[in-house]
């Protein structure tokens, strides 16, 4: 355990960061979810439908840094590559 107020005060910080990062991922994990379930089924109106939603919850992942910016370009790639080949 820190001693020193500045590295409690880190401490707390990087808690809070790391419980927010986590919610920002959990939600673009299940927004990616929910349009491979659509790929899957072969639901192509919905797909392209919630396609956007799921690239939107990865750009904010990126933009908060919770995400490196090349994991979010590849994943946004590849969902785009499995909506477009249906």
């Amino acid at each position: 355990m820190p001693n020193i107020k500045s590295a409690k005060k880190r401490v707390r910080v990087n808690d809070d960061a790391r419980a927010l990062n986590a919610a920002f991922k959990s939600d673009m994990r299940t927004a990616v979810k929910r349009v491979e379930k659509l790929v899957e089924a072969k639901d192509v109106e919905n797909a392209k439908e919630v396609l956007p939603t799921a690239v939107k919850k990865i750009d904010k992942a990126v933009q908060r840094g919770a995400l490196h910016q090349n994991t979010g370009n590849r994943k946004k790639s590849r969902l785009t590559k499995l909506v477009n080949a249906l």
